[in-house]
């Protein structure tokens, strides 16, 4: 279960993740892209911060709309489309829920993960964040089927997030700026692949501090 108070401090983790990898986001940027991911990622996440004390009284589904509207209008590039229509299509699969079960969160990635796919025209192999974002819901669908709890799908699910990153280094990229590069693209971790993965680490670090609590 995934509650509607533990949404928003895992925005609030995400953006500061965000910050602390600012950096490093840019760096792996400038080797296969336009050097801006982290950047461009930090302000938009700025602004969602910014944005969250209003959202307290939301259900999950209009929170995520907000911060949908919010990336898209202030994140350039390639990644704030992408990051807005995963939240905007996480936002349809979630309306008028404050609490989620593990078919609830199951249906919210998948739904963020075909909007990424069809907005992206990516597929898997192409050196995208849908190189993570896919294996992490294909560990999560399995974790559900398996009858597992939110906590160890979300577990197994930023495990599997963190093998498909990995997995993103050795491959040539098909899709964006990155793949003007040919051969040279080879041997970097896809920037975007890397922040979808802090993405998920940030949703399982909240869930455990809440189960720490318990």
């Amino acid at each position: 279960m995934l509650s509607q108070t533990q949404i928003l401090p895992w925005l609030q983790a995400y953006a500061s993740e965000i910050e602390q990898n600012k950096a490093y986001l840019t760096e792996l940027d400038a080797a296969i892209g336009d050097a801006d991911h982290g950047i461009n990622m930090d302000r938009g996440f700025k602004k969602v911060s910014a944005q969250l004390p209003t959202l307290t009284d939301k259900d999950i589904s209009s929170i995520f709309k907000a911060v949908s509207m919010t990336l898209i209008s202030s994140i350039g590039g390639a990644s704030g489309p992408l990051y807005g229509t995963w939240f905007l299509r996480a936002s349809t699969a979630v309306v008028g829920k404050q609490k989620l079960t593990e078919q609830d969160i199951l249906g919210l990635l998948q739904a963020g993960l075909e909007g990424v796919r069809q907005r992206g025209k990516a597929q898997l192999g192409d050196k995208t964040m849908v190189d993570v974002l896919s294996p992490a819901v294909a560990a999560f669908r399995q974790a559900v089927e398996e009858k597992k709890g939110t906590l160890e799908a979300l577990q197994k699910a930023v495990a599997a997030a963190q093998s498909g990153l990995q997995e993103t280094i050795p491959m040539q990229a098909k899709k964006g700026r990155a793949s003007y590069l040919g051969e040279r693209s080879i041997g970097h971790p896809d920037p975007g692949g890397t922040s979808v993965y802090l993405m998920l680490k940030s949703l399982l670090g909240v869930l455990e501090s809440s189960f720490d609590k318990e």
